[in-house]
């Protein structure tokens, strides 16, 4: 398997999309709800797209759009267009929903439950059972999951200001996770409560420090 799971920061990069269909606009709208530039070349796209502040571009200007862009999505079924956008973008990061392999990253189908974004990768052999593993996933995760999530997030920005050691840190953190009135406090959905017993179990282990 040739890919590896990472997660690309696209707040402020430029994305350039060849082709306004469905897998264009889907793709469109990922990358702007992530703060990114997008400037598609193409027909048309949709008000949605406008409002979100992506620019349309005549196929013409694909050498300019290329030459602008930190990253290149090939979402077109001009096949002829398509490999020539491919062939002058080897200098920036491509994607090509034609042809993934030819790409450099590839764009999951993922989705968000609170803070939690979960990716999905059948390395192209089964959109279908993509779907299928997202709503299994979805049924899953419940809201004390999330509320977890939270309070570890709180547990972990309070425990650094006095714990050095990440490892010592990571131990508190199992404590806190193994805690039964934590527990009992977050099934109930006293998120605020839990917090304030962290502060003071942190607070009495750690008050001579």
């Amino acid at each position: 398997m040739d890919w590896t799971a990472l997660y690309l920061k696209t707040s402020g990069l430029k994305v350039f999309i060849l082709g306004t269909g469905e897998v264009a606009t889907r793709r469109a709208n990922k990358f702007l709800d992530h703060g990114a530039t997008v400037k598609l070349a193409g027909s048309s796209i949709d008000d949605e797209l406008m409002t979100k502040g992506a620019t349309l571009h005549s196929t013409d200007e694909v050498d300019d759009l290329v030459n602008w862009s930190d990253f290149v999505v090939i979402a077109s079924g001009d096949k002829k267009l398509s490999d020539y956008v491919a062939g002058i973008s080897h200098e920036k990061l491509v994607n090509r929903a034609d042809f993934p392999d030819d790409g450099d990253i590839i764009v999951p189908t993922s989705f968000n439950i609170g803070d939690i974004e979960i990716s999905i990768f059948t390395n192209g052999k089964s959109p279908l059972m993509a779907r299928q593993l997202r709503k299994r996933i979805q049924s899953i995760i419940t809201e004390e999951d999330i509320l977890e999530i939270e309070l570890q997030d709180y547990s972990r920005s309070l425990l650094k200001e006095i714990i050095p050691d990440q490892k010592d840190r990571r131990d508190y953190l199992y404590k806190i996770f193994e805690d039964e009135d934590i527990q009992t406090l977050i099934s109930a959905g006293e998120i605020d409560k839990a917090k304030a017993v962290i502060r003071e179990s942190v607070g009495r282990d750690f008050d001579d420090t």
